[in-house]
């Protein structure tokens, strides 16, 4: 099948968009438009082995091998988006956070059915991997903060770029939302907004360790446990959706070493509950019509999915 640069741009855009809001992951956006599995095993082709093929076949080879037909339009979407969403996602955030959440929470939650409808067939023990999805999805925003005890600035960036960067390749798992959680969210967003070098290339280099190594682990969990991997993220999904519960009354946080303020517990209500609570709308019907608009789209994306097997793409390794 011929590949559409634009569509794959686009796919990448959504990516960059959904990454820059704490509590949606990009894995989210790629799994329901139908390039999860092609982009993992993507990324971790990036390896020793790539020089081989150089060498061999020279650059076609190795584009064909790195699959930069691919690639290249989805980080151009990526990176475009990540860089002009960064404005409006802060601004979102303190003007219409109801509104904001309500989007994604339908967004993602629809996309909890498109992964559960991935599983190839179903066996008891599948619960396992989807229990401690869940756990895990809820345990990991509390033990962030810890990555603050590292003392070392430096050091924490690059840790931090390689917990995200690892969160977002999983759907269901905010990078951003953790990056928040550490007291760094602020701090990366802006070095995104004023081209601070300095920061964004520690944060870089996380990254790519964090590619490096996850990309490996998930492609091996694919080839190998696909459907207990798909309830593994099925589990993540379900687990992050109180996050995107917009109507929630902060019970717990911590300042963070800039000042800020670090969610650690909140109460999940109804908007009636809200509305009394705050004394503000709770927006009932705006939210209510985002979510579904945000299920739409998740709907729409999943029609149009172009799903391949990995084995059949572009340059794909046989095992």
């Amino acid at each position: 099948m011929k590949r559409r640069p634009l569509g794959i741009f686009l796919r990448g855009a959504g990516m960059g968009a959904a990454d820059a809001v704490p509590g949606v992951s990009g894995g989210t956006i790629a799994f329901i438009s139908g390039i999860y599995e092609e982009l993992i095993e993507t990324i971790k082709r990036f390896s020793p082995s790539a020089i081989g093929v150089w060498r061999r076949g020279g650059w076609r080879a190795l584009s064909v091998h790195l699959n930069l037909a691919f690639l290249v339009p989805l980080l151009a979407g990526v990176g475009i988006s990540l860089f002009s969403v960064a404005h409006l996602a802060l601004w979102l955030m303190e003007a219409h956070p109801l509104l904001l959440d309500g989007f994604f929470f339908g967004l993602v939650a629809a996309s909890a059915l498109v992964v559960g409808q991935a599983s190839r067939g179903w066996k008891l023990w599948y619960v396992l991997p989807l229990l401690v999805g869940l756990l895990l999805a809820q345990a990991l925003p509390g033990m962030m903060p810890l990555v603050l005890l590292i003392g070392n600035e430096a050091v924490v960036v690059m840790v931090a770029g390689c917990i995200a960067i690892s969160a977002m390749l999983l759907p269901g798992v905010s990078g951003s939302f953790l990056l928040l959680t550490m007291g760094l969210y602020g701090t990366i967003m802006g070095a995104i907004r004023s081209l601070d070098l300095g920061i964004i290339v520690l944060f870089g280099m996380g990254c790519v360790v964090g590619l490096a190594l996850f990309s490996r682990l998930l492609s091996w969990l694919l080839r190998r446990h696909h459907t207990s991997t798909m309830q593994l993220l099925l589990g993540f999904i379900v687990g992050s959706l109180p996050v995107l519960w917009p109507w929630r009354e902060l019970l717990r946080y911590q300042i963070g070493p800039e000042g800020q303020m670090i969610p650690l517990e909140h109460r999940y209500l109804l908007p009636a509950d809200y509305a009394v609570l705050t004394g503000a709308s709770a927006q009932v019907v705006g939210v209510v019509a985002l979510m579904a608009f945000g299920a739409l789209i998740v709907v729409l994306l999943n029609r149009h999915a172009d799903r391949q097997p990995i084995d059949n793409k572009p340059g794909a390794e046989k095992e």
